[in-house]
């Protein structure tokens, strides 16, 4: 019994972490997750699967505004130390490039290419 609940406690952590990922690739807001993909996620368990979606099993799956915006800021974190640390073993060029935006704010763009297990990467930063 306490391993299922384990195992769907964890299942529920990776469904908010793929649909994190999911809010934060389309550019929605961080409030979408418990406004339309819980109540979604409800409405085809009980239509489409004739499953009644228990209560434990939508609320396993944490979609809360600042749930979300925190899962967005550890995945962005954990991409950025996981490239630093590919620079710093890797060998890379930077190119910077430097432009004035109509409203006379700068731009300094810096664009870093390297090679890592024989795949051609590039990476970009506004700065």
């Amino acid at each position: 019994m306490y391993s299922n609940l384990s195992h769907t406690s964890n299942d529920g952590l990776r469904a908010s972490y793929n649909l994190s990922l999911m809010i934060a690739r389309k550019g929605k807001p961080h409030t979408i997750g418990e406004e339309l993909i819980l109540p979604s996620v409800k409405e085809v368990l009980d239509t489409v699967l004739h499953h009644k979606a228990s209560s434990t099993v939508i609320k396993s799956i944490p979609l809360s505004n600042s749930t979300v915006q925190r899962r967005v800021e550890e995945m962005a974190t954990d991409i950025e130390d996981s490239l630093c640390s590919i620079i710093r073993n890797t060998e890379f060029s930077l190119q910077l490039d430097e432009s004035t935006l109509p409203v006379n704010e700068f731009l300094l763009l810096g664009y870093v290419r390297f090679v890592n297990d024989e795949f051609y990467m590039k990476s970009w930063q506004s700065l």
